[in-house]
């Protein structure tokens, strides 16, 4: 059984930096540390797969690697199954899901990335599908998938773009942490909420949580872990998350 490999992101765009700048430092050093020079790009959280493959493939050939959207691909489990490295960028989570269980990929890639240590980078949605359900997701559900059950590279929730409350805010809608904590009146599973430019490095039973650099002054890049029945925990960039990957 091959390594867990995991980069899993909260957003591909961050306030302050351009397109996945923010993530070049990490992602470069992931995809080479797994000696990975073909990346197998997943378009479909959003519906222009060829502009999405683009748009992502023009970041990794700068960074030096090259990038096939799958959607090319004439037999997509067959893709999965030779990929050097998987990424599933960002999108609606719903629509996502249910193209992954229709195409018949969640197992397939499920096997390449747990059994046989095949790089997953994830995105936004794509960090979505990798955890256990879609249920934290933040999108509408514009499509019915056949299920919320997810990918499962991780035994717990993430929630992507999480955002504290503004102290002084006039919202009066539900935050985040409400809606977080509506799912733990049903649900006993973990949620991770990371900040945009956070993203969740996971090296075989190693969790880590990394950052942006440099990051924008006065920009608080953080996780805050929801338990059920339980306060919630800030934790800053460096963090060690271990713990999560034994739930």
């Amino acid at each position: 059984m091959g390594k867990r490999q995991l980069l899993l992101m909260s957003s591909s765009a961050v306030h302050g930096f351009g397109y996945l700048e923010h993530a070049e430092s990490e992602l470069t050093s992931f995809l080479k540390h797994n000696s990975v020079q073909e990346v197998l790009f997943v378009p479909y959280a959003l519906t222009d797969h060829d502009g999405y493959t683009e748009r992502v493939g023009s970041v990794l050939r700068r960074l030096g690697f090259g990038c096939t959207g799958i959607h090319t691909a004439p037999d997509p489990v067959r893709a999965v199954q030779t990929a050097q490295a998987i990424y599933i960028g960002g999108g609606n989570t719903f629509l996502l899901l249910d193209t992954l269980y229709r195409r018949q990929l969640v197992g397939p890639i499920r096997e390449r990335v747990l059994h046989h240590g095949v790089p997953y980078v994830g995105s936004s949605a794509g960090t979505n599908v990798a955890t256990r359900t879609i249920q934290t997701t933040n999108d509408m559900p514009i499509v019915q998938p056949a299920s919320f059950e997810a990918l499962a590279l991780v035994p717990f929730n993430i929630n992507p773009h999480y955002l504290d409350p503004e102290p002084n805010g006039t919202h009066k809608g539900e935050t985040r942490p409400e809606r977080i904590n509506q799912f733990h009146e049903l649900n006993a599973a973990p949620v991770l909420g990371l900040a945009e430019g956070t993203a969740l490095f996971v090296d075989g039973d190693r969790a880590t949580l990394v950052g942006p650099q440099p990051a924008v002054p006065g920009t608080p890049y953080d996780a805050r872990l929801f338990r059920k029945g339980e306060e919630s925990v800030l934790y800053k960039v460096g963090s060690d998350l271990s713990f999560l990957l034994r739930e």
